[in-house]
């Protein structure tokens, strides 16, 4: 397999190199996109669409109101489209170029409105297959942050790392969190130390829009992607409103404001701040376990960033993101300041400080706009003090990012490229109850991608980058993704790709802190972090996509299938003894098979359909052979139902099925701790009713979990969380019931 893929990997790169330029000018219309301001003089247009009339080629017209297409032999005929403009349908026979004149819907006597914006949508051109989750996607659920903004997404697991601290964590194709990497605005975020808790530290409300892609990712953006990349785009200062509130409460307690700021200032500059508060001082055990159902406290969370935009294609941002978490939980009478590190009652506490800032650098040529340069830089400083019970956990990171990207032609637009170097940095300091971890990586590395496009046909990416890491040495990183048009509405995708990454065993399994498991590390003693080898997977996928019109609405299906093989994975085995929980490298077949069918339909009028089925097969070999990955459903289906009025009323309802659970061995515990080999099936559903008044107010009340369904038993041994037995983290279901929410949204424009 690997001999194949170099062999894909030398065709994609270079054979098609051979016909650069036998391409003739006439394959192509270009041309450009005005329209008039106030004063009467003519604009460029950003972002005006054009395709050809019953076909899915087309492309956006760039900051100059420039485009180029690639011409198609089922038509002349061109449509432009654009928001608060008239759509337009023109006839390109013997033209290689035009300037398009837009008109604005004001000069219009009518306009009648013959589609609606899906929330959701697959990228048909992208020969990544691409999930898009916009906004108003996100408005269906209580989306307070980034962890529980996937409650309507098929494509992400959302399940909780134990019973006391409440957190929730993200899987895609069976594998935990940290295995998908999540970028903010293409660079990195949440990862290190944050990558458990890093989800809830972008509020929901900041959130633009989410870019979801399954398997290996671009090269362009690192190394570490295994499952996936999530890429979250937060609100633009340059188009985002003036002012944006939303209230939010729940009957657990938590409260929460957001309060978001954009303004303009001249010409070329904006401005965003993006500010966050949330509260919940209310002590709840609705399962009388003795145990806070939710942890208690406090987060404030605020960004603020600068953007200049230049007439000469020079782009330039800059921002600060500060983060301070206080939280504490565990047994209901746990007074920190009493009660802290004794054994007296069981305490959480876990406080996080994190301050980071970035800046991204780009310049656009007006005369050539296939060619741009761009420098991102990040930095930031991350600190968790927390304590569980007896454990005591002290972390710090220091962290640092740059990559320079350039872009460029070979030739024409068909044929594309994308190079550049980067630089990760890492500083790791943690204590585990007085044993130090520290560490320091470097890791400077380069990379080139050539793109193949021909919309109407076949399209290709295929990347490769050299990395060298301080402790592990050399490493190659080669990726390819293929698409392929089978028919007009008909697309497959393939891909291939390897991913590397060092696992941050004591940060992302903050949940075993939670138990009387003791931490055994079965490292070879070296100066490797925590004596143990990186984790080294190879990724494969495919996607069918097939969008459709029926009685004059549309939809489409979706088929994919990818597999996950680890040549070396960092292993967490619960199975050898319930008393245990040891760290170790591979020492077998690990492998993760993912297949999921999605369908999405208008069936009447304003009433959108989303079905999905998705089967696991996620095996790893632990000391006691080959086993399911403990507490991953083998099976979940998904249903979500979203109507919309013509008066505004919005109503969604969200069906999830989870199949059965493997439960970790707790065979030679005494009978009464004691947990079956597997759970049972469940099912969730979460509803929310919204009202939109006139564009501005939106009132929303919804349900979470609305059969009140719970984990009969999240604790083992609740009442002696200080014996040998006690384990909150086999954690297989909802941990607390219904949950009833209300809050408001207003706006400014």
């Amino acid at each position: 397999m690997k001999y194949l893929f170099s062999s894909l990997l030398f065709l994609g790169l270079f054979l098609p190199a051979r016909n650069f330029y036998a391409q003739q000018v006439s394959q192509f219309l270009q041309g450009k996109i005005v329209q008039t301001d106030e004063s009467g003089l003519s604009q460029p247009v950003t972002g005006a669409a054009v395709y050809w009339q019953g076909t899915t080629v087309g492309a956006l017209s760039d900051k100059n109101g420039e485009f180029r297409l690639s011409r198609t032999t089922e038509t002349s005929r061109l449509i432009v489209s654009y928001t608060g403009s008239q759509r337009d349908t023109l006839e390109t026979s013997g033209q290689d170029s035009m300037i398009i004149f837009l008109k604005t819907v004001l000069e219009l006597d009518a306009v009648e409105i013959t589609a609606r914006n899906k929330t959701t949508g697959i990228s048909f051109l992208n020969p990544l297959k691409t999930e898009i989750i916009s906004e108003r996607e996100l408005l269906k659920a209580a989306c307070c942050n980034l962890s529980e903004s996937f409650e309507t997404s098929p494509s992400v697991d959302v399940s909780f790392s134990d019973a006391v601290t409440g957190t929730r964590q993200i899987q895609m194709l069976g594998l935990a969190g940290p295995y998908t990497q999540i970028t903010r605005e293409n660079i990195p975020d949440v990862r290190g130390l944050s990558a458990l808790y890093g989800l809830t530290y972008t509020p929901g409300p900041w959130v633009e829009s989410i870019q979801l892609n399954k398997g290996a990712g671009s090269v362009v953006n690192g190394f570490e992607s295994i499952a996936g990349q999530i890429n979250v785009e937060l609100r633009k200062p340059e188009t985002a409103d003036r002012w944006y509130f939303n209230l939010y409460a729940n009957q657990m307690g938590r409260g929460e404001v957001n309060i978001n700021s954009a303004h303009k200032i001249g010409e070329n500059w904006s401005t965003g701040t993006l500010l966050h508060a949330s509260d919940n001082r209310f002590k709840q055990d609705n399962n009388d376990d003795g145990f806070l159902d939710n942890p208690v406290g406090n987060n404030f969370i605020a960004i603020n960033r600068w953007k200049y935009i230049g007439n000469n294609g020079l782009m330039f941002q800059a921002g600060v993101k500060g983060t301070m978490s206080r939280q504490t939980g565990g047994q209901m009478n746990f007074i920190p300041e009493e009660h802290k590190g004794s054994a007296l009652f069981w305490g959480l506490i876990l406080n996080v400080e994190k301050l980071e800032g970035w800046t991204k650098i780009g310049k656009v040529f007006p005369d050539k706009p296939w060619k741009s340069i761009g420098l991102q830089i990040s930095g930031g400083n991350h600190g968790q003090k927390s304590y569980f019970g007896l454990n005591q956990y002290d972390a710090q990171q220091q962290t640092g990012y740059a990559n320079l990207i350039y872009q460029g032609i070979f030739g024409n637009t068909n044929h594309s490229f994308r190079t550049g170097a980067s630089f990760q940095y890492d500083r790791y300091a943690e204590t585990f109850n007085a044993v130090p971890y520290d560490r320091m990586e470097m890791v400077p590395g380069v990379y080139f991608e050539y793109i193949f496009s021909q919309p109407e046909r076949f399209s290709l990416i295929s990347g490769i980058r050299a990395d060298y890491h301080n402790i592990f040495g050399a490493f190659f990183t080669p990726r390819i993704h293929a698409r392929y048009v089978l028919a007009k509405n008909t697309v497959i995708r393939a891909s291939v790709g390897r991913g590397q990454r060092t696992a941050n065993i004591l940060a992302e399994n903050n949940g075993l802190f939670a138990s009387s498991r003791v931490i055994s590390i079965q490292g070879d003693g070296s100066n490797k972090p925590y004596g143990l080898n990186p984790e080294v997977a190879w990724n494969y996928g495919l996607n069918f996509t097939q969008n459709f019109r029926w009685d004059y609405r549309d939809g489409y299906v979706s088929l994919d299938f990818y597999r996950t093989d680890f040549q070396n994975q960092i292993v967490i085995d619960l199975d050898e003894s319930p008393q245990k929980a040891i760290f170790s490298n591979l020492t077998g077949p690990s492998f993760s098979n993912s297949f999921q069918i999605m369908a999405e339909y208008e069936v009447i009028k304003r009433l959108d359909v989303r079905l999905a089925y998705r089967w696991f097969d996620v095996k790893t070999t632990y000391s006691s052979g080959l086993l399911e990955k403990p507490l991953v459903s083998a099976h979940r289906a998904f249903a979500n139902f979203a109507y919309e009025s013509r008066s505004y009323w919005k109503f969604d309802l969200t069906v999830n099925v989870q199949g059965r659970k493997r439960i970790p061995f707790t065979g030679s515990n005494p009978e009464p701790f004691q947990l079956p080999t597997y759970s049972p099936a469940f099912f969730m559903i979460n509803g929310q009713i919204s009202k939109v008044f006139r564009e501005k107010l939106d009132i929303y009340v919804g349900v979470e979990n609305l059969l009140n369904f719970r984990q009969t038993q999240p604790f083992i041994s609740s009442e002696n969380p200080f014996s040998e037995f006690f384990d909150s983290g086999l954690v297989w279901g909802p941990i607390f019931g219904r949950n009833i929410y209300m809050g408001m949204r207003y706006k400014i424009k």
